[in-house]
């Protein structure tokens, strides 16, 4: 075997299988997928985005965390910048966020799947890049669930001309199963690969950036870009039942809120409960319900690193959460959750394992999408200051330089320091309920890897249980008699993340692609 990979298409993951059979490592493969999601799935993410892996190196003997994610511009609103509110149509729902130049934070993937590849690859960038530029030339298809997501952000991909162009022809929006080529892009793709990470800090695509910015109303400047930082850090490593547990910390929210969630989980006998029975739904759903009331000391402790993860995850506080877990499971009252905004829906997430047994899970994101191109590269950016959950003090508050917080949690499963699973999910706070079920059910309920990715969830917050098609209207109706507000969904459905993972099986490796989101697996002989 030559490695597993999984991802959000199944031209994503064929990249990352190219570079596998043409002897790459596995961080090799995941850079060239990443790549290649900007081309084959780019209503989720973009390269004007940011991201967070995690990379476990053998022959360094070691696993860390990389965040790219996005920075605060230092450039000051000022009355005529770009930013400007476009509602999204959901369907029930509609979602109002805001768009344009000045909804742009500073890009870190371009500079973080760099470091990757020098520090942890064994391939030049200049090769890595070569399927996705390929792939912007020669067309993708566009897969069923992100038509659906199109569908439902086409204010955004209508906002301006330019990118109006890209995503529609002849006034009808891009449909599944059609080509679409990316002619701009793939010129600048190839533009990076023949300049490196220094295009996009102080080149060529830099200076397009600021160029747009400059004339369009936008925040960034020359030093935001060419100062931009990647961060190394130690991940959060939790025990859970006889395995370990890796996630990154801070921008992530996601990793400590995921992390005490399993600790709670772990006081719990789940192996005498029916999968998706009555009780077993209870236990996870108070246990996402006691992970949100814990959430705003997360966001408040004002250290960061090891101390936060420490005051956070420490015996004490834990040991307060479980008790009252399990005095609720046994009758007691529960507390009232508070309710925090929405985050960022559009989000994509890759896993790979080679031969050797290195490991990468790389999760990114661009928001919804700024709604614009740069002029004349065919690069978008993010809006990830236009996401009101980011900004709880009010938009354009948060320092220069700061980097924003992101729910995103690459997650990695070790048992005797060898990986047995990695994964990742899209899907905002339902990310956190996602990753924990396919970890849980693998772990807890001993499931083949598909079976785990693939059976129905839940998800609980803001008051409701919300149940996936496949649960039984006897066990919603039980639940609906001990108290809980219940939604039923006909369907699985996206809403309830997208969780792409490889795991080991069996002594054999096996790669699952959530269906849910257009998911892909492949196994690289």
């Amino acid at each position: 075997m030559k490695g597993v990979i999984a991802g959000g298409d199944a031209q994503t993951v064929a990249a990352g299988e190219e570079i596998l059979e043409r002897g790459g490592n596995a961080t090799d493969a995941a850079i060239a997928a990443v790549f290649a999601s900007f081309v084959a799935e780019s209503v989720m993410t973009n390269i004007g985005g940011g991201g967070i892996a995690i990379v476990g190196d053998i022959a360094k003997d070691k696993a860390e965390v990389y965040d790219f994610f996005v920075n605060m511009p230092s450039g000051k609103p000022y009355a005529e910048m770009d930013f400007h509110e476009v509602t999204s149509d959901y369907g029930p729902a509609q979602d109002s966020l805001y768009i344009g130049r000045a909804s742009v934070a500073v890009p870190g993937i371009v500079a973080g799947l760099s470091a990757l590849a020098a520090e942890h690859g064994t391939m030049p960038l200049k090769i890595l890049l070569e399927p996705a530029i390929r792939m912007a030339r020669e067309g993708v298809e566009l897969s069923p669930s992100q038509e659906y997501v199109l569908e439902f952000l086409l204010p955004i991909y209508e906002d301006t001309p330019e990118i109006n162009d890209m995503y529609l022809r002849d006034g009808s929006a891009w449909r599944a199963g059609e080509k679409n080529t990316f002619p701009k892009l793939a010129e600048n793709l190839a533009q990076l690969a023949e300049e490196g990470a220094h295009a996009f800090s102080q080149g060529s695509i830099a200076q397009a950036i600021l160029q747009d910015q400059t004339s369009h109303g936008g925040l960034i400047t020359e030093a935001d870009l060419a100062n931009y930082q990647v961060r190394r850090l130690e991940p959060i490593r939790i025990s859970y039942r006889d395995v370990e547990l890796l996630f990154p910390a801070m921008p992530s929210t996601g990793g400590g809120l995921i992390a005490f969630a399993f600790k709670l989980l772990e006081s719990v006998d789940l192996a005498q409960m029916e999968h998706l029975g009555v009780d077993h739904i209870q236990t996870l759903a108070e246990v996402m319900r006691l992970t949100n009331i814990a959430r705003p000391l997360w966001d408040a402790e004002a250290s960061s690193g090891q101390e936060r993860v420490s005051r956070f995850l420490n015996e004490k506080h834990i040991s307060q959460n479980q008790h009252q877990l399990n005095d609720i499971l046994r009758g007691g009252n529960h507390p009232t959750e508070p309710v925090f905004p929405k985050g960022p829906d559009h989000t994509t997430h890759i896993s790979v394992v080679d031969a050797d047994g290195n490991f990468v899970g790389v999760t990114t994101t661009a928001g919804e999408s700024a709604g614009f191109v740069v002029d004349g590269t065919g690069i978008c950016m993010n809006n990830m200051l236009g996401e009101a959950d980011l900004h709880p003090l009010g938009f354009h508050k948060l320092a220069a330089g700061a980097r924003l917080t992101t729910m995103m949690s690459p997650t990695v499963l070790l048992k005797d320091g060898a990986p047995q699973m990695v994964l990742g999910s899209g899907g905002s706070s339902r990310l956190r309920s996602a990753i924990l079920q396919a970890v849980s059910n693998v772990i807890d309920f001993k499931m083949p890897l598909e079976e785990a990715v693939h059976t129905p969830r839940i998800h609980f917050g803001e008051g409701t249980l919300q149940l996936e098609g496949g649960i039984s209207e006897t066990r919603a109706s039980a639940l609906e008699g001990m108290g809980y507000k219940v939604n039923r969904w006909k369907n699985l459905n996206m809403y309830f993340g997208g969780t792409h993972a490889v795991a080991l099986e069996n002594d054999h490796w096996v790669a699952i692609g959530d269906k849910r989101r257009g998911g892909a697996g492949k196994k690289v002989e």
